[in-house]
Formats: structure tokens, sequence, C-alpha cells
């Protein structure tokens, strides 16, 4: 008969290590002061100069390993297929599933900046995404419906410019609902990861990162609005611009609001816009145009449709005012050992009982 003390003990591990994720997941911020948006990297008082540039190193490598890993599974499962083999190496699995690997190849950024966070960074993952800790699904929601209109507003306006004469021309003939709805389907789930990836990293790690080393918030948002447009690439001058413009504002919005949700939800909305035009026409997501390739009209109505939802953001801020700096958690003096003749001790938050 198995011994249950050997049956039991690897559940005990398993409960203890469960435990201590759940506790650092939920720990408080152990700071006497409030801290602003892109502070938050001092939250837990273990801030060394070394940490942000060890965790944008490992962060860079290890999304450089898994995006390695990714292509050599598509392309070895292209090959067996028997697929035609695109310019750049991979393979053609059609316009949704192209697409679907893309957005998942910047998805995985996402658990990546949440570990850099943990560790090396120390401190809980919650703290990229809002002052208090956690994402804040109530003013996410207001964000969204903030952004409803501008990104309506831009749904028009790029649809009367006229035609700018891009490479890719004119996409070709509606899809169909069934082929629609499906990418709708596959949009809808792998868009907001996509893009939330793009903000926790952009203007959530790297203003942290520079946040970490100055007090002024513009030099810790501006350095992050540049890498950002230049990572979509390089097509027009004015679609540069229009990132740039992009990463300012949601940066700021960021600091304004204390953390991330209002660039989130910004970001979330466009995206499936674009992506959702795209997938209602025959070959549009086989597209590889991003907004970087934007002609100067449609630049400037983003730019347009950024600045009024940024306008949205601050009027619901003052309405609901979400919080701007981490919680200041109050600082008292350690209290004096107890009497060993009263048989008790003194608990982790300073109450009376056994601390187990």
């Amino acid at each position: 008969m198995a011994d249950p003390v050997a049956i039991t003990a690897p559940t005990t591990v398993l409960i203890k290590v469960i435990h201590c994720i759940v506790g650092i997941m939920t720990a408080p911020l152990p700071h006497p002061t409030g801290l602003a948006y892109h502070r938050m990297g001092h939250c837990t008082g273990r801030h060394r100069w070394w940490r942000p540039l060890l965790g944008t190193l490992l962060f860079l490598g290890a999304y450089l390993v898994l995006s390695l890993v990714l292509f050599a599974l598509s392309y070895g499962v292209g090959a067996a297929a028997g697929l035609r083999e695109l310019p750049d190496g991979g393979h053609d699995f059609g316009p949704l599933a192209n697409t679907a690997l893309d957005l998942t190849s910047i998805a995985i950024a996402l658990p990546l900046i949440l570990l850099a966070v943990w560790w090396p960074g120390r401190r809980p993952p919650g703290t990229l995404s809002s002052v208090d800790g956690r994402l804040r699904w109530r003013w996410l929601a207001r964000c969204l419906l903030a952004a409803v209109l501008p990104v309506a507003v831009l749904a028009v306006t790029a649809a009367l410019l006229p035609d700018s004469g891009s490479d890719s021309g004119e996409f070709g003939a509606w899809v169909g609902w069934r082929s629609f709805l499906t990418s709708l389907a596959v949009l809808a789930v792998l868009v907001p990861v996509q893009a939330a990836a793009e903000e926790y990293v952009f203007r959530g790690w790297l203003t942290q990162a520079v946040g970490a080393f100055v007090r002024s918030p513009w030099f810790a948002v501006l350095p992050q609005a540049p890498l950002f447009a230049a990572a979509h690439g390089w097509g027009t001058t004015w679609g540069f611009l229009g990132l740039l413009v992009f990463g300012v504002v949601a940066g700021w919005l960021t600091i304004r609001t204390g953390g991330l949700e209002a660039a989130v939800a910004l970001h979330v909305l466009n995206n499936l816009l674009g992506f959702g035009v795209a997938a209602a026409v025959v070959d549009g997501l086989s597209s590889d145009e991003t907004a970087a390739d934007s002609p100067w009209q449609l630049a400037l109505a983003d730019v347009a449709t950024t600045l009024l939802y940024a306008a949205l953001v601050l009027w619901l801020a003052r309405r609901h005012q979400p919080r701007r700096l981490a919680s200041p958690v109050a600082s008292s003096p350690a209290p004096a050992p107890a009497p060993a003749t009263t048989g008790r001790t003194v608990g982790h938050h300073g109450e009376s009982g056994q601390d187990r």
C-alpha cells in the first residue's frame, strides 16, 4: 500500500507554490508615498539601476527565441503540407491564417514582458497595468466607449478620402458573410491581445524603465514614441508622424490616468477597425501595409481622431477620477516584541495570533 505521506507531499508542495504565486500577484504596494505610473519601478523598494536594463535584455532575447520557434513550427507545417513558399521564407497558409500568425508573433510579447516585471523587476506584474497594481476593468470599459466615436469618425473619413494610389490598389470584391464572420471571430480573439502586447511593451515597460531613472513624466513618455513608430516599419513620412503622435498621446494618457487602459482601448478598437475592413474584401488581409504606410490625408485624420479621443478621456477622468498615484501605504514603527509570558505572537500585519 502506498505511503500516504509520499502521496500528499507533492500536493502540499504544489499548494504552497500556488499560494506563493498568488501572494506575489496580489501583494499590496509597500511604499510610504504615492508614485506616478512612470515611477512604479520603485513601488516595492527593490529597485536597482540594473533591473530595467537586465529586464529589457532578457525580454528581447526571450522574444527573439520564441519568434524563431514560432517561425520554425509554421515553416515545418507549411513544408509538410506542400504549401507555396512566400518571399519572406514562410509558407502561404491563406490570408486569415497568415494574419493570425502575424498577430500571434506580436501577442507572445505580452506574457514575456509581464515575466520581466516579475523577474528581474521583482515587483507584481499588475504594476505594469496601473498604479492600482491591476487592470481596472471598469475604467477600461469607459475608455472603450470613449473610443467608439473617434474610431467611427476615422472610419468615415477614410471611406470619404480619395484613392491614395497605393501599391495595393483596390483589394477586391466582398468576401461573403461566412468568410467575413469567420475572420471577425479570429480577429476578435487575437487583435486585443496583439494591441495590448504593444501597449504593455511601449507605454508600459519602456515608460517605467525610463521613469525609474527620471522624475519628469515627459522624459519618461517621449523615448517610447519613436521606438513605437519605428517598430511598424518605415512607410511614409506622414505615416511615421501619425504613429509618433499616437505614441506621445497614448503615453501621456497613461501617465495622466495612472494606467494603460486608455491606450489599450484606443489601440484595440483602431486595430479592429483596420483588420475588420481588410477582412471584408477579397485579399484584403493579404496586404502588408500598416499605419506606417498611410498617406498624408489619412495620417492627419488619424492624428485628429487621436486628439479627439484624448479630450474625451480627459473629460471622463475629471468625472470619474481614476487613481493617478499608487495608493500610499501607511508606515508605522515596528511593534515591540511581545513579552514571553503572553504566549502569543505578532502576525504579519500586526495582528495578534499565530502567523501561519
